[in-house]
């Protein structure tokens, strides 16, 4: 099974017809893609690496001067490993200390704490989707209520460092983002809001420090799972010296190929790469006022009768 794929421009130049001064050296990024947990389709390498995502970032990365490193490798991780990326790009699931759904080889609890101190000495981290939905307090995703609960300083230091956490998700749907800092690289031309069908996160115990950057609408949204104030769906906030980037979008192929999604994208690339700066005043409370209330726990379904 792939562990790692490298996609290096200037061994493809007879492909991506472009080439680096010294001066402009690319900036490398790794797309980390482990699945403890569900392994999504648009990461998936079943088919060939990088899987959809991984090309989308390749194009991406050709307009913008990025190399990307594809890895599933958890046992990388160390503070050597980590030194030669400008940035670390997640989209995982589940316990990445424990081998999991996709069996590749788990982080160390050094490693996960290698991470920490990688982005706090200056580098950028950026999260797409179920990056929420991995390292999960107290292993909450196999449990009920708790699932639900916010833990504020005693969540997981993943989820603190992130800035949110994953709880569930109802059905595919087209749902309203308002755009809260429009002068955040990369929604400059998103205008006010937008919306399209997508899986869209419920997420919880937002880290009081994020930088709001979209709202979704989840009083007009169906099922449970959306049944709360509106919340944040996108943020930034910064870690010691370093920069943290999340969206909740990018469950589906069709999202990953949006020009709205992929403004947003490279927008929040740029900025945690330090490529590009933005004002971080802290806005949690006037974007989503009401983001810590959670939607209720669905209460047991009655067993059904035998029929007589």
């Amino acid at each position: 099974m792939f562990k790692q794929f490298i996609v290096s421009f200037a061994a493809l130049a007879g492909i991506f017809a472009f080439d680096f001064s010294a001066s402009a050296a690319p900036k490398k990024i790794l797309f980390f893609t482990k699945s403890s947990g569900f392994e999504h389709p648009v990461i998936s390498w079943k088919d060939s690496p990088p899987g959809h995502a991984g090309n989308v970032l390749l194009k991406l990365g050709e307009k913008n001067g990025w190399q990307f490193v594809f890895s599933k490798d958890g046992s990388k991780f160390n503070k050597d490993y980590l030194a030669q990326f400008d940035a670390v790009f997640f989209y995982t699931t589940g316990d990445l200390c424990a081998p999991g759904t996709d069996k590749q080889p788990p982080m160390t609890p050094a490693g996960k704490e290698a991470l920490f101190e990688y982005v706090r000495g200056g580098k950028g981290f950026v999260g797409t989707h179920s990056a929420s939905d991995t390292f999960h307090t107290n292993n909450e995703d196999h449990k009920g209520p708790d699932r639900y609960a916010n833990h504020g300083e005693k969540a997981d230091a993943y989820v603190r460092f992130l800035g949110g956490e994953f709880i569930k998700h109802g059905a595919q749907q087209v749902a309203k983002n308002t755009v809260t800092d429009p002068k955040f690289p990369g929604f400059e031309n998103v205008g006010r809001e937008f919306a399209f069908q997508e899986e869209w996160y419920s997420l919880k115990d937002f880290t009081p420090d994020i930088h709001v950057l979209t709202v979704i609408d989840a009083p007009a949204m169906k099922v449970e799972e959306y049944q709360r104030p509106p919340y944040p769906s996108t943020w930034a906030r910064k870690e010691g010296k370093g920069r943290v980037w999340y969206t909740a979008l990018g469950h589906r192929e069709d999202v990953w190929t949006n020009p709205i999604f992929q403004d947003i994208l490279v927008g929040g690339i740029k900025w945690a790469l330090g490529q590009a700066n933005a004002d971080l005043t802290l806005n949690l409370k006037e974007a989503a006022p009401e983001a810590y209330t959670n939607p209720p726990f669905p209460a047991p379904q009655p067993a059904a009768r035998a029929k007589q």
